[in-house]
Order: structure tokens, then C-alpha cells, then sequence
């Protein structure tokens, strides 16, 4: 994924699209560990909407999370695996500037042991999906 503010300030225009990766099992079971995404980058942002951002405290680390609602401040943001953890439970708010798009697609790479007809089917079919967003995740996320 570029880094938005050297391409800014180089004076280019950011590209709409990106892809990123997601590592880790924060976000499952809406993303696993391997999928593609493909992000759009400026996008509005709603809640529900898989989002990908700049940690908070560590800004050279990009993070995928649920936007569950707008707060003084910024975003507060969820991951769909309430086990995972860090998230604004542990960081807070995350401001505006950090939001850097929303995620349009996912896809799921073929695993090496996906070998038989039937498993190949079963991937073709689901391999690529669109990420919708949850409104009523938004809801379901705050009552924690």
C-alpha cells in the first residue's frame, strides 16, 4: 500500500485503489489470515463499514477493523473476533487523518492442499466476495 503522505507531498495524486493483506485473526470470521483485499482509498465511511488504518500509536503499521461508530475525535473500531483484541478497546478513538479507505473485496488465495475437484469448486465460488458492510455490527460491537 503506498505511503499516503510522501505521495502527497511529492505533489502526485494518490491512486483510488489499493490491495493489502491481511495477516493475523483479528477480523474472522468476516477476513482470515492470507486473504487480499482490494481497498478503496478516501472512501466515505459509515458504520459497519471494514476499514483499513494507521495504528493509532505505530503509524508505519496498517490495521483492518470495523468502523462501528463515529466518536468525538475519530472512529472507534472493532475487529469481528472479540478474542483478538487491539482495537479501540485498547487505543481508543482513532482519528479522521488515520482512516485511510474502505475495503471493497476480498480475496481468498487457494490453499496448497485444496487439491480435489470438489475443494476447487468450493474455492471458485467463494474466492472472491465482496465486503459489505454490517450495520447492525455497529450496533452488536457497541453494546460491549
Amino acid at each position: 500500500m503506498p505511503e499516503l503522505s510522501q505521495e502527497t507531498e511529492r505533489g502526485r495524486a494518490v491512486p483510488p485503489f489499493g490491495l493489502a493483506e491481511v495477516t493475523g485473526p483479528s477480523m474472522v470470521p468476516t477476513l482470515y489470515h492470507g486473504d487480499q483485499l482490494v481497498v478503496q482509498y478516501g472512501a466515505r465511511v459509515r458504520p459497519g463499514d471494514v476499514v483499513v488504518l494507521r495504528h493509532p500509536f505505530q503509524q508505519d503499521l496498517l490495521v483492518v477493523k470495523r468502523a462501528v461508530e463515529r466518536r468525538d475525535g475519530g472512529w472507534w473500531v472493532r475487529g469481528d473476533n472479540a478474542f483478538a483484541g487491539g482495537d479501540s478497546t485498547d487505543y481508543g478513538t482513532v482519528p479522521d487523518e488515520l482512516v485511510l479507505g474502505k475495503v471493497r473485496l476480498r480475496w481468498r488465495p487457494l490453499k496448497a492442499d485444496q487439491r480435489s475437484p470438489l475443494a476447487l469448486v468450493r474455492w471458485a465460488l467463494s474466492a472472491a466476495r465482496p465486503v459489505l458492510a454490517v450495520r447492525s455490527a455497529s450496533r452488536r460491537f457497541r453494546a460491549r
